[in-house]
């Protein structure tokens, strides 16, 4: 047998007696079960870091997935970069699930966690919050002296160590640097700069943890140090990989957003008062920037919620042309006036140089905007309090193409859609993502190195697709070569869970059905007392029945509502449990909401045991991006609605019946309040992507379902 095969079989017998019954892992983790499904998938990870290329793994609920990538990964002693669709995963992996690994398989790797720009504390920033006319009130000035105390002794600068303060305070921004605002190595605060550091940290490490916007931000910007990491890495991991096209669509392509127009607003004034006061009218040129993007905002019209409108013109559907035109010269007369105030000033300190540089960038994505949409991608308007104008490719398919292909490969498809900064040779002429350099030092002993070879991609999450070959995932990825597989979930779902779809409800068009949702949750939480987690498809549907739970339900059971608390308060509460039953007479609690709560929310045990769907998840056929999309299909004599709205709402259907099943000691039932699941015939589709589950039929079944439910989480 040759070296390189014995360097495989060698492995593969650590990976096989690291998740063994008997393996360290089953003596040092608590809790830790051998799957068959985990040693199928660790294997196949374990195949593709020695010998490279492309795999696609959908590993059901409870699979134990983290463990079947890390485990070969870190063993195999190669460099690795793991990216993740949340911040809240990227954290576990770092602060939990890659530390106790190292530890239980006594490895010598070092780990860093890198993060977006804007979750590390700026010095330089922080230096001047002080001035900012923000702080007028005495709470913010308390929480920026917080901030200032934390600043002497943190050493990441990890703003999510300052727990009590909310991403979505007016603070965060003035003590956290943006790629617009960061003045890089002119920075008085350079060589302290926590992002810097943390880069620094990246580029000495073993193994990196990012997430998936990152990723891509540095894909379309090279800003973030990713670029400069990936040429060095072997092995690189996307967890969670369902979202990667969704996240990359929006970082491949441009945009203009009244946030950053109003952004700049904020810091010309604030930086011009400090240090150039007196030498330019900062107040008459932000005021007159502020008011034309106020008016631009204006001219896209009032609307009922947030909407995206279609832009295949020169300006968005439904949007007066006259006053859309108007407003866009006008906002483009203002950013000028406001460069050249800027360049008055230029030499007097580094902070005008980088905002002069932020305006141009805007005068040229408003240049962009004023005309019509070029090339083959799709452009739309979202409208809201703010509005923000995309233009961006229908999919990742061509940058994930170029950059996941063999070194050796040529680039099967070039357009208009490309993305030149990140994926095009390097100053040397030098593909910046060429073959990784084999790793020498590190890593873990008697691991064997696979030598110089293709890079591993390693594609992971529990939906993938709702058929075999998991296409709704790997065509707009660009990995139609991958190698795929399904590893099913080991709990018993037969036994452990049910599924019910009324058959009394109106269909979802009807305008009585929010209410009827309501009232049958109503009447679930009268047996069940609590327990509920109610997934809306809108938000104008997760208010509604929100409104009429809080109105109407007894004293005894606490409300929760999406957007009425911190999102992670609402989560603490919820996995506190109570009900019927509870010993320690907490209320019970009910959870309405929408978006991120269907995936990536886990309560395992009796504090959830009834998900209830408000109605099947078809993506909007008005939104642009979905409608574009339909069209390309349709072009290429495919069904828009076989090929890609069905296997959209299957994947969303399969993330929110994910939130019921946990562990292997978890019982529940699944509602989804939409007769077309029973009644059409695509509904047969639908239920096959869910996890096999037993079928009730009638009402009164579902209601002693319920109360079966209450005996056992009781102890009757």
């Amino acid at each position: 047998m040759g070296a390189q095969g014995a360097c495989l079989n060698l492995l593969d017998q650590r990976v096989a007696e690291a998740l063994s019954s008997q393996g360290v892992l089953a003596r040092a983790v608590p809790g830790f079960q051998p799957r068959q499904g985990q040693h199928e998938m660790a294997m196949a990870v374990s195949r593709a870091v020695q010998a490279g290329g492309q795999l696609v793994v959908e590993a059901g609920t409870g699979t134990g997935k983290t463990y079947a990538y890390l485990v070969p990964v870190l063993l195999s002693g190669q460099r690795a970069l793991v990216s993740t669709a949340t911040k809240a995963l990227q954290d576990q992996l770092f602060s939990r699930d890659i530390p106790r690994l190292i530890d239980a398989l006594g490895l010598p790797i070092r780990v860093a966690l890198l993060k977006g720009r804007s979750n590390y504390l700026c010095l330089h920033r922080l230096g001047q919050a002080r001035h900012s006319h923000e702080l007028s009130h005495p709470s913010s000035q308390k929480a920026l002296a917080k901030i200032e105390a934390w600043a002497q002794s943190t050493r990441s600068g990890d703003m999510a160590e300052l727990t009590g303060l909310d991403e979505r305070s007016s603070l965060w921004p003035l003590v956290t640097s943006t790629r617009d605002n960061c003045l890089g190595s002119a920075c008085p605060s350079y060589r302290a700069c926590h992002v810097n550091l943390a880069r620094k940290e990246a580029m000495a490490s073993d193994v990196v943890v990012i997430n998936h916007h990152l990723f891509f931000a540095d894909l379309s910007v090279r800003e973030s140090g990713v670029a400069e990491l990936l040429p060095t890495v072997r092995v690189t991991v996307f967890d969670e990989a369902h979202q990667l096209n969704e996240i990359g669509v929006h970082f491949l392509g441009q945009q203009l957003s009244t946030v950053q127009l109003h952004e700049l607003v904020r810091d010309v004034l604030a930086t011009g008062l400090q240090l150039a006061r007196g030498l330019v009218d900062w107040q008459a040129l932000s005021g007159s920037l502020e008011k034309a993007t106020r008016d631009w905002r204006l001219s896209a019209g009032e609307h009922r919620g947030a909407v995206r409108l279609r832009w295949t013109g020169q300006q968005p559907d439904h949007v007066d042309p006259q006053t859309w035109r108007a407003s866009l010269q006008a906002l483009t007369q203002c950013l000028l006036d406001v460069q050249n105030g800027l360049d008055m000033v230029s030499e007097l300190a580094p902070d005008f140089q980088r905002l002069a540089e932020r305006t141009r960038e805007l005068l040229q994505r408003a240049g962009l905007f004023a005309g019509a949409p070029q090339g083959d991608g799709v452009r739309w308007a979202e409208v809201s309090a703010q509005l923000r104008v995309v233009e961006s490719p229908l999919d990742i398919a061509q940058a994930f193409e170029a950059l996941t292909r063999p070194p050796d490969a040529p680039l099967l498809v070039q357009g208009s859609n490309r993305i030149p900064s990140a994926l095009d040779d390097g100053p040397e002429g030098h593909g910046q993502f060429g073959p990784a350099p084999v790793r020498q030092e590190g890593g873990a002993p008697g691991a064997g190195s696979p030598g110089v070879g293709q890079r591993a991609w390693i594609f992971t999450s529990a939906t993938l697709g709702d058929e075999p070959s998991l296409r709704w995932f790997t065509q707009p990825c660009g990995l139609d070569s991958a190698e795929v597989m399904q590893v099913n979930s080991p709990f018993d779902y037969a036994q452990q869970a049910a599924v019910y779809v009324p058959p009394h409800l109106p269909r979802p068009g009807d305008p009585d059905h929010a209410r009827q949702v309501a009232a049958l949750v109503l009447e679930s939480l009268a047996i069940l007392g609590g327990r509920t987690l109610v997934l809306t498809t809108t938000l104008f549907s997760m208010r509604s029945i929100g409104e009429q739970l809080q109105s109407q339900a007894d004293a005894s059971v606490e409300v929760l509502v999406q957007g009425q608390s911190p999102k992670r308060r609402l989560m603490e509460r919820f996995r506190e449990g109570g009900g019927v039953g509870d010993h320690h007479g907490r209320p019970g609690c009910v959870l309405v909401a929408s978006a991120s709560f269907w995936e990536g929310f886990d309560v395992p045990g009796d504090a959830l045991q009834l998900v209830v769907i408000d109605k099947l998840p078809f993506p909007p056929p008005d939104d642009p991006l979905f409608e574009a999309r339909s069209q390309r299909l349709t072009q290429q004599g495919q069904s828009a609605f076989a090929d890609h709205a069905l296997p959209e709402a299957a994947v969303s259907l399969k993330q929110g019946a994910g939130r019921l099943i946990r562990s292997e000691s978890d019982r529940g039932i699944l509602v989804v309040c939409d007769t077309r699941l029973s009644a059409m015939s695509y509904g047969r589709r639908l239920m096959r992507a869910l996890p096999p589950m037993r079928r009730i039929e009638h009402h009164p079944d579902f209601l002693d379902a319920l109360r079966q439910l209450t005996k056992e989480a009781s102890g009757f």
